[in-house]
């Protein structure tokens, strides 16, 4: 189905996928351009065995996934205050667990929402805004805890995910580009790098997308792991409680947003390039055979008298 070729190639799929969800608006186009943008969030849970859909509440869409137990999650931006941000990219994300026969159930798993109040108490995920990889991850620890994880899906058996400490990709930044021994110090500037000259030899558009592909997947793509970076630096900032500090974890947060609002705006750019693949040439029709160019007449000889005898 186009929804979810588009969001979840095979190749990249660590587990056989929950199921869509079954009704009408699956094939329209308007249902499935909300599906991808909400993709970074409803994989990562198909991918652990849970169904998930779109759906409309107060003021913005919202995922809902359903629970082994009847209960279901509903995962949205704040729904009091009508926001401008496009779908699947809030200031913060809200993930409940309700059941609709006992309303004692309720309970609020991960809270990451900005408060326009400053006076009122912050959760502690609020300062990773509109992250998705920390909601994920409350997710996961909640519904672990609760025996309603049908499947956990961890780093050896899940392509996306990154190692938790890349020991061997963390250098010191010198004032020269190598190390004594001649290594490379900017490994990271070196693996894009890599990418670019694969992109410029590329032979089709259809090779140029894919790699378009670790760009700006929303899930595992270059770029929302670079706000996610730009994000932690922010908060590494906090930490030395100075005004300073506090004044470049604004800039760095509003880095993280520039680079998420960037993704946005290209999200469509790798099928783009994909159809830019040129169609296989036509066979050509047999050409005329080639006529030598013609010679002007030769002069006849002239008439000799013939002698009789």
């Amino acid at each position: 189905m186009a929804a979810d070729d588009a969001s979840t190639p095979d190749a990249h799929r660590a587990a056989p996928l929950a199921p869509l969800p079954d009704h009408r608006n699956v094939d329209t186009p308007w249902w499935q351009e909300l599906w991808r943008r909400h993709a970074h969030i409803t994989t990562p849970l198909r991918e652990r065995g849970l169904e998930c859909d779109i759906e409309f509440g107060l003021s913005a869409y919202f995922v809902r996934v359903s629970l082994p137990d009847d209960s279901y999650l509903i995962i949205s931006p704040p729904q009091e205050t009508y926001s401008n941000r496009p779908p699947g990219n809030p200031e913060g994300w809200i993930a409940t667990r309700e059941h609709p026969d006992d309303q004692a159930l309720f309970e609020v798993v991960y809270d990451s929402a900005p408060s326009d109040d400053p006076g009122a108490l912050q959760r502690p995920e609020a300062r990773h805004r509109g992250s998705t990889q920390p909601l994920i991850e409350a997710i996961d620890h909640r519904l672990a805890q609760l025996g309603l994880l049908p499947h956990s899906v961890s780093p050896t058996t899940n392509p996306h995910a990154l190692p938790a400490t890349p020991t061997h990709l963390a250098p010191k930044a010198p004032d020269h580009p190598d190390t004594a021994d001649g290594a490379p110090v900017y490994v990271y500037g070196d693996a894009l790098r890599a990418l670019t000259d694969q992109l410029n030899g590329a032979e089709s558009h259809a090779d140029a997308a894919v790699l378009l592909h670790q760009i700006l997947e929303p899930t595992d793509g270059l770029l929302e792991r670079l706000g996610e970076f730009f994000e932690a630096a922010g908060e590494k900032a906090k930490e030395a409680e100075e005004d300073d500090g506090f004044d470049l974890s604004y800039d760095l947060a509003d880095a993280a947003a520039e680079i998420r609002n960037l993704a946005e705006v290209l999200h469509a750019a790798e099928d783009r390039m994909r159809a830019l693949t040129p169609l296989a040439p036509a066979p050509r029709p047999p050409s005329a055979p080639v006529r030598a160019p013609s010679l002007p007449p030769r002069a006849l000889p002239s008439a000799q008298p013939r002698h009789t005898r």
